[in-house]
């Protein structure tokens, strides 16, 4: 409030700031205080009790109305949101996005056919089928699914190196029998998709979704940047018109690049111009696109002008006949019917089909959450497993090969007014239209302009090699994830790539963890916050009191890195500190039992003298006295001050200084109590509860105290599971907070009775 004599605001200035200072100062002055809590108070206070675990198979067992309808809406989306479809709002939008997508599925599915090794047709089925499939059972409304590079030329690996050219030459001309080898090469892909589709609808079912985070952002881009760089090195042979043989394996994408290196003197011209022409043709109605997007309704479709022109000219000029240009041949008109897969080649595909599987799911997730956050709604990763695989599963019985989604494809399908998976449907129906009545017009296509188109839009991936400069200055970790998976997948080919890629990925984070920051806590002045002291500078240790912290959980990697850093840090050798004190206390017993011995062999040669006098050590033992026989009544004098000696002896064993370090004559520590900050702590292995367990046994050994804070409360379960708590190390040693424990250390320089005390 102000003050009654001013008016604000025509009052003042000097009493208003004033005012307002004082306010700032009241707002500052503030006082925290709490009873200091163990681990003990702090449960009795709060009234912790253990959470009962809730059996999640019940749920899944009741058989209800309710249940069964939210099963089926859980399964089956398009039952959830069809009815409620507003189709004032959004048909027309759909209508023109279906219509664009379709547009772009017809030379996308043709050449990414070729990536795959199969006759072109068999893009257009993977255009259809799944793609309806995934309209019924999918949870995103953006993206588009449908034949991708990375997908197909992964297929287009398997495809090659299991039905290679050379197994099909005929042996008058040395010819290559296509039709043979493309009949055999989509009954691989087939069952590769079946198989596929299998893997994804297990996952899914078993709500195995996240098996995707173990694929990190760095990993993704590295491995589908190297798998551009394979696409692109793939087409090659189609630019340049070469015959190149069938490799696979690691290194094979390398022998490729020789190979056509080696045979460029055997190019076709006439193909090397189709092709140069329609990549100029492309680029060029590309950055037309990026300038006029904003006039134009619709995108202008320039892969579909291209390829429609460059039909019109082949077929027009003769280009196969008269210059040697490939082109795609026969393309059957209407649908196929299903053929079951061959389950015997089930074996020889499954770890092929287990990558593709995951690198599929991966891409589309990561695609459908980026558009799910965009506009408002959530995906559901399990239910988007289940999706895409009876996408692939149903697409492999009508002999499609494996799909995912469309970066490019989708962004258009949002760009162009897409609401709905309505656009997918719509798509769906325009290539099937294509598949029954158009798609023989596509006879005279050549194949260069389809490689063109492909490495036209791997410029979006190729671009991914920014990568590098960016995560340099951001972070040299996840930079060295993307080298490696980028490296891997270029020299071991696609399947075991990604395989070493997880691997190094995974063992980077164990190595993390594994060499943690280790760091000595101060109090920052005049609060109750403990920060390291080698990077605060007014950050002040407390004196007698050291606090320890890693910044990682400590588990069987780093449990012993983290004793000896705990010792080293602390400035005290312990090992050899405890090692001293026991050879100076083991010396003092020889000494004690040689004593001993010579007033045995004295009694033996006569009785003692009057007022002789035995020297013997404070920690003789009882035992050892009344074990010697000793005759005559002077003996019996002596025997008796022995005892009272010996009894003294072990009294003062068992007070505090009876073997104490500065009895010993050893240095003391310059501390008297050790706080260990656990807060990183997410879980307890057995090797961590024996580390601890040896910190405790060892300082205490050197006359220190240690304690323990901040622990989280299913750390503290743990803890009691794996009987850590004990007669010697109980809950009153583990304390709600560091400031607590350095508190109660401070008021308790030797170990003590726990009592609540009060903290400002």
């Amino acid at each position: 409030e102000y003050p009654p004599d001013q008016n604000f605001p025509g009052g003042d200035t000097q009493a208003l700031l004033s005012t307002t200072q004082e306010m700032e100062l009241r707002r500052r002055d503030y006082q925290v205080e709490r009873p200091l809590l163990n681990q003990k108070q702090l449960e009795e206070l709060g009234r912790w009790s253990s959470v009962t675990g809730t059996h999640q198979w019940r749920t899944w067992l009741q058989c209800s109305h309710a249940r069964a309808r939210a099963l089926l809406l859980q399964y089956l989306p398009v039952l959830a949101w069809l009815p409620r479809y507003p189709v004032r709002d959004w048909l027309l939008g759909d209508l023109l996005s279906g219509l664009s997508v379709a547009i772009m599925q017809l030379p996308q599915g043709l050449a990414y056919a070729l990536l795959a090794g199969l006759p072109p047709v068999f893009g257009l089925y993977s255009s259809f089928y799944p793609v309806f499939i995934y309209f019924l059972f999918g949870t995103s409304r953006h993206i588009s699914v449908g034949t991708f590079a990375v997908m197909s030329v992964m297929v287009g690996s398997v495809t090659e190196s299991l039905a290679p050219d050379e197994d099909f030459l005929q042996d008058l001309n040395s010819t290559v029998n296509e039709t043979a080898r493309d009949a055999a090469r989509v009954q691989l892909a087939s069952a590769l998709s079946v198989l596929v589709g299998l893997f994804q609808v297990g996952l899914g079912l078993v709500h195995f979704g996240f098996v995707v985070t173990y694929l990190s952002e760095p990993l993704v881009r590295g491995y589908t940047t190297a798998a551009s760089v394979q696409v692109f090195i793939s087409q090659l042979k189609y630019v340049f018109g070469l015959q190149l043989s069938s490799r696979s394996g690691p290194l094979s994408i390398i022998y490729t690049l020789l190979e056509v290196c080696w045979k460029l003197p055997q190019s076709v011209v006439g193909t090397m111009v189709t092709a140069l022409v329609a990549g100029v043709v492309l680029v060029v109605m590309k950055l037309l696109n990026d300038k006029l997007q904003r006039h134009l309704p619709l995108p202008i479709p320039r892969e579909l002008l291209t390829l429609i022109g460059a039909t019109g000219i082949s077929y027009g000029v003769g280009l196969k006949h008269r210059f040697g240009v490939d082109v795609v041949g026969d393309i059957p008109a209407g649908l196929i019917p299903p053929v079951a897969p061959n389950s015997q080649l089930f074996a020889k595909l499954v770890g092929n089909a287990f990558a593709i599987a995951v690198v599929g799911f991966a891409i589309a997730i990561s695609l459908g959450k980026i558009f799910a956050l965009r506009h408002g709604y959530r995906v559901d990763s399990n239910q988007e497993l289940v999706a895409l695989g009876l996408s692939n599963l149903v697409g492999g019985v009508f002999q499609c090969f494996p799909v995912s989604c469309s970066m490019s494809r989708s962004l258009v399908q949002e760009s162009t007014g897409g609401n709905t998976q309505v656009a997918g449907a719509v798509s769906s129906l325009f290539i099937l239209i294509i598949i029954v009545k158009l798609g023989e017009l596509f006879q005279d296509l050549p194949k260069a302009v389809l490689a063109a188109a492909i490495i036209v839009n791997l410029k979006g991936m190729l671009m991914q090699f920014t990568d590098i400069c960016s995560l340099w200055k951001a972070n040299r970790m996840d930079l060295l994830i993307w080298l490696v998976t980028f490296v891997a997948t270029i020299l071991l080919n696609l399947d075991l790539g990604l395989a070493a890629a997880v691997a190094f990925s995974l063992l980077l984070v164990v190595f993390r963890t594994q060499l943690p920051h280790y760091s000595i806590l101060g109090q920052v002045p005049d609060t109750d916050i403990y920060r390291d002291v080698a990077e605060y500078s007014e950050a002040r240790e407390v004196p007698g009191v050291k606090v320890f912290r890693s910044s990682a959980t400590v588990y069987f990697a780093n449990a012993e890195l983290y004793s000896d850093t705990l010792k080293q840090k602390c400035g005290v050798d312990v090992d050899r500190l405890i090692s001293r004190k026991k050879k100076l206390l083991k010396k003092k017993e020889l000494k004690l039992k040689r004593l001993l011995k010579e007033e045995k062999l004295q009694r033996q040669a006569g009785p003692l003298e009057p007022g002789t006098s035995v020297s013997i050590n404070a920690n003789t033992s009882i035992r050892d006295i009344e074990s010697n026989n000793m005759e005559g009544s002077k003996a019996k004098v002596r025997l008796e001050e022995l005892e009272d000696t010996a009894a003294s002896g072990q009294e003062d064993a068992k007070a505090p200084d009876g073997s104490t370090l500065k009895a010993l004559g050893l240095p003391q520590p310059d501390f008297h109590s050790l706080v260990l900050d656990l807060g990183a702590l997410s879980f307890v292995d057995t090797v961590c509860l024996k580390s601890l367990k040896n910190i405790f046994r060892d300082f205490r050994e050197i006359e220190v105290e240690v304690y323990m804070a901040a622990c989280h409360t299913p750390v503290v379960t743990q803890l009691e599971a794996g009987h850590f708590f004990d007669a010697s190390i109980t809950k009153q040693h583990l304390f709600a907070s560091v400031h607590d424990a350095v508190v109660f250390a401070l008021q308790h320089p030797r170990s003590g009775p726990v009592s609540p005390v009060s903290v400002s």
